[in-house]
């Protein structure tokens, strides 16, 4: 074969017999691909009311259903370990709820209470800028006025206020957990034919529900071991509402990327208002070095390939999925992520190149087990 030319079936005439060019099969999937995603995307964020909270309820479900299957193997009722699994939960889910807006509630209380610290302050940043630093005093007026307290109140009072518009979102997680109890007596079987006749499906799903359900007990364990350790430095360096502190920390830690940041500025805040910048500084530090320690380099090794795609994915993935559904989108980052990956990347022979660009381990390119089941607790 002479050098340059291919037998590939990607090689296409660039004419065809009439003389007009001819369009690359290849493009017009990649379009139509692209064209599909888009269309996707905005009917998901049409009806991300009803769609977040619904994936919310799947995982949650899909995380406790391990606990479903040891009480049948028990000698439970399918039905009763059924009742018990929603139960737990409801529970799980009412708690976070109420600590969400516990620690809101207790960061509106203590913020008018350092009013005063934070008008020194002011005036302490201020003066350095415009007397030691020499930039114009009209311009760092206008810039410090944003920072006034009353701004951090009335932003943490809108969180408050949309924690208490979440009512309509919870009751739709409710009541998709309440009609998927219905159904977990009679997953088993329905999956087994669907193992028969869609086995790639069946391996998706399965591969889906192995890493959401890795995915959140591994953030949770990691995030309460956080929490007790922010908890603990904060308690020796003085820090006021160190609890809040703690259970905010745990919270954000379901935020990937971000949530770090997000649960570092209120403690920090406080710590500068009421000890000084040096105990601010300290929060900062302490903060940084657990996130790192424990969340950079302790808990990969224990999520394994929960999800498997990069640092610069998972960040896109934050800000895509934010954008489409919303505030539960920071939480469902991953999970929507995960499925996406599990169910069209890694079942189609042709897209796992894809991998060797997203996953975290190259090898996550290699074809999927196939003997993967829904419920991986054996």
């Amino acid at each position: 074969m002479p050098l340059g030319q291919s037998n590939s079936a990607d090689a296409q005439p660039a004419f065809n017999l009439s003389g007009a060019p001819t369009m690359n099969p290849r493009f017009n999937v990649i379009v139509v691909g692209i064209a599909a995603s888009l269309i996707c995307l905005i009917g998901l964020r049409q009806f991300a009311d009803f769609i977040a909270p619904l994936f919310l309820a799947i995982n949650l479900m899909i995380t406790a259903y391990p606990l479903h299957t040891w009480l049948v193997r028990k000698g439970t009722p399918s039905w009763l370990s059924a009742v018990v699994v929603s139960l737990a939960v409801f529970a799980v889910l009412i708690a976070m709820v109420a600590g969400l807006v516990w620690s809101v509630t207790e960061m509106i209380g203590i913020l008018p209470q350092y009013a005063n610290e934070f008008n020194v302050f002011y005036k302490q940043i201020e003066s350095f800028a415009i007397n030691t630093l020499g930039l114009d005093s009209a311009a760092i007026s206008r810039m410090l006025s944003s920072l006034d307290p009353t701004r951090f109140i009335g932003a943490a009072t809108s969180v408050l206020s949309a924690s208490s518009s979440a009512l309509a979102l919870i009751g739709v997680i409710i009541a998709a957990i309440v009609f998927m109890t219905m159904d977990t007596p009679g997953l088993d079987a329905r999956l087994g034919m669907l193992k028969v006749q869609r086995s790639r499906i069946f391996t998706g799903i399965g591969n889906f529900a192995h890493g959401v359900r890795r995915y959140w007990l591994v953030t949770t364990v990691f995030g309460l071991i956080v929490a007790v350790f922010d908890v603990i430095a904060l308690a020796i360096m003085g820090v006021p509402l160190v609890i809040v502190w703690g259970i905010f920390s745990f919270l954000t830690n379901y935020i990937p990327n971000i949530g770090f940041v997000i649960g570092l500025i209120p403690p920090m805040a406080v710590a500068l208002f009421a000890k000084g910048w040096q105990t601010a500084l300290m929060v900062v530090v302490v903060y940084s070095v657990l996130n790192f320690v424990i969340q950079s380099l302790i808990q990969p090794r224990f999520a394994g390939e929960s999800v498997g795609v990069t640092p610069t994915v998972s960040f896109a993935s934050l800000l895509l999925w934010a954008s489409v559904l919303g505030g539960l989108g920071t939480l469902l980052a991953l999970p929507m992520t995960l499925l996406v990956k599990s169910l069209i990347i890694d079942l189609d022979p042709r897209a796992r190149w894809i991998n060797t660009l997203i996953a975290s381990d190259p090898a996550d390119a290699q074809p999927a087990d196939d003997n993967l089941s829904f419920d991986d607790d054996e």
